[in-house]
């Protein structure tokens, strides 16, 4: 992945206003946050002058009520200060929190009107890397990157004002060592960028191994590889301990670094402001202990501006690589404004032909026609183009050549969402979510009645073993589906179909993965769901489709062969030789 090894720009014209394009809802409470900025910039160095003003007018002159004053305007400016430091952090963190909220909501719309080319494209670790850890980062720049870094550079130009007014000779002399802290903290940028970087590769390593290998878990241990899989993760760890231990290693040498050049300027100042004070200088002992205090504010920020602008810079990479995804261009075009009464049911493709990736054909030239309440069979090796057949007829991706037409209208003229809700499907890789048996029939649509969903259980035979599991239709399935056998969890998929009450049905290898008894139940509910419906079914197992009125048989992308399964034996062709190969091999079983 060319895009996890991005470094960026700090300043980013682009990214970051496209970026504060999402903050612009919240003007006001960003516009309140740059005042409460210049208030954190400003309130911070006028302690320091007032305790100057304290010693040398109050102190010196032994003017205890002026004193008294004086401490009362300090334990004021102490409350205000930190009123106002409060207000500043929580208002950045407020408007990081709502901003990212609002950018992760619009790329989840965005992912959602993907195709599902783009998801075959697309390894999934980056999309959860996008829509997680990276619009997490965009929270820090708001945070501890751009309003803080405004801040520190802000409070160093009062402090610098300040001390150049109060004493420039002074000044300079606190300042002469500032060369070096400048150039100290700028290897250390740069140094703790690429260590930041490999660790962030180092991570995303770890997290792309452990969800890799715990996903296929019984492949390791069926296979007994336990060991060389152990090994391989103590060697990526390791890289990940090696990336850390370096951003450590540089954190380490950095602050003493530059506590030494502070207390180096503390000491040219203490050496210098001394001699200024026992020669009767202008210079007196309440400006020397502000100036000391001006040194430890003004060195502060500078030692935390290296993090400021990583943060920053992580922050600008994060924010291009979710830009870039933003931009991707291959949504589904949803212009179709019909929506009808409701569809016939009437199928047909013509002259279709279909790439995956634009070049390599999959369908070429398939013309055929299902009528309303007819069912349609597709039969064929694997690869020869029958679930993309499904996948055009759902909108999932666009053909190049042809037309394909529901009710004699283009499906590009119905709105996508009523062409999906009146196709049901059920496919052979059956999904289920880490929700209650209710919530994966139902996918969060609140129009879907309880006693619905026990009609479309009871009419697929499903409603028996639901029920006698823990809590019923509130049971967790858990993830995939882990607690329920095969054969149950094709059932709640065809549940989940039907209980839309579709027009059009879809059955990809729908009995492929069950057993005799289960394919017995779904057949029986098939039968009377396919009363007055066009069904369209893809099956390797030919028995369950004998019925069918058009069995289409493909290979490589063309339809070879096309009748019901009665005149297909009698051409003695490819599907003649399909059959009898199955009958061979169900004989043996038996035998």
């Amino acid at each position: 992945m060319k895009d996890e090894n991005i470094s960026g720009k700090v300043f980013d014209s682009i990214v970051l206003k496209r970026l504060f394009k999402f903050v612009k809802p919240y003007w006001k409470q960003f516009l309140f946050l740059v005042l409460l900025t210049i208030g954190v910039a400003t309130l911070g160095p006028l302690r320091p002058y007032l305790i100057h003003i304290a010693i040398d007018e109050h102190v010196a002159n032994g003017n205890f009520p002026g004193l008294l004053n004086m401490t009362i305007l300090l334990i004021g400016l102490l409350v205000l200060q930190g009123i106002v430091t409060y207000l500043h952090t929580y208002i950045s963190g407020w408007l990081g929190q709502y901003t990212i909220k609002d950018i992760r909501d619009q790329l989840y719309d965005h992912l959602l009107s993907l195709q599902l080319r783009f998801f075959d494209n697309t390894p999934i670790g980056r999309l959860v890397t996008r829509t997680v850890s990276d619009i997490e980062t965009l929270a820090e720049v708001f945070s501890q990157g751009v309003a803080a870094i405004i801040g520190d550079v802000l409070q160093l130009f009062v402090i610098t004002a300040i001390m150049f007014y109060t004493d420039w000779r002074l000044t300079l002399i606190s300042l002469s060592t500032l060369p070096i802290l400048l150039f100290s903290t700028y290897i250390f940028k740069e140094k703790i960028k690429v260590a930041f970087t490999d660790v962030r590769n180092a991570v995303a390593q770890l997290n792309s191994f452990v969800q890799e290998h715990i996903t296929g878990m019984s492949i390791v241990q069926i296979f007994n590889s336990e060991e060389r899989e152990y090994e391989k993760f103590v060697e990526i760890n390791k890289k990940h301990r090696h990336a850390n231990l370096k951003s450590v290693l540089y954190y380490s040498i950095y602050f003493p670094v530059a506590e030494i050049i502070s207390a180096a300027s503390i000491g040219l100042l203490v050496w210098y402001g001394a001699q200024e004070i026992l020669e009767d200088s202008r210079v007196t002992p309440g400006i020397l202990i502000a100036f000391i205090m001006y040194i430890q504010m003004f060195f502060r920020p500078i030692r935390m501006i290296a993090d400021r602008f990583n943060t920053l810079q992580m922050g600008v990479v994060s924010a291009s690589r979710i830009f870039h995804l933003l931009d991707s261009k291959d949504q589904i075009a949803d212009n179709g404004e019909l929506i009808t009464d409701g569809i016939k049911g009437d199928v047909s493709f013509d002259h279709v032909s279909f790439a995956y990736d634009e070049k390599n054909f999959v369908l070429k030239d398939i013309t055929f026609e299902v009528k309303e309440g007819h069912t349609l069979a597709l039969v064929g090796a694997t690869g020869a183009g029958k679930s993309s057949i499904i996948n055009l007829l759902n909108r999932f991706y666009d053909i190049q050549k042809g037309s394909i037409k529901i009710d004699g209208i283009p499906v590009k003229d119905y709105q996508l969402s009523f062409l999906r809700r009146n196709i049901g499907v059920v496919l052979q890789d059956v999904f289920l979510f880490s929700d209650t048996i209710r919530e994966n029939i139902r996918l969060g649509d609140e129009s879907i009645t309880d006693e619905q969903i026990q009609d479309a259980a009871r009419l697929v035979g499903a409603l028996d073993f639901i029920e006698k599991l823990p809590g019923g239709f509130d049971y967790n399935v858990m993830e995939r589906g882990a607690t329920l056998s095969v054969g149950q969890r094709q059932l709640i998929s065809f549940v989940r179909a039907i209980v839309y009450q579709p027009s059009i049905i879809v059955l990809d290898e729908a009995t492929s993965s069950v057993d005799s008894e289960t394919e017995e139940m779904i057949q029986t509910a098939i039968e009377r769901l396919m009363k007055g419906r066009t069904a369209i079914v893809i099956a390797h197992r030919l028995s369950t489709i004998q019925n069918a009125e058009k069995i289409l048989v493909l290979d490589k992308g063309h339809i070879v062969e096309e009748g019901d399964h009665q005149s297909l034996l009698d051409k003695n062709g490819y599907y003649a030789r399909l059959h009898q190969m199955q009958f061979k091999s169900l004989k043996g079983q038996q035998v």
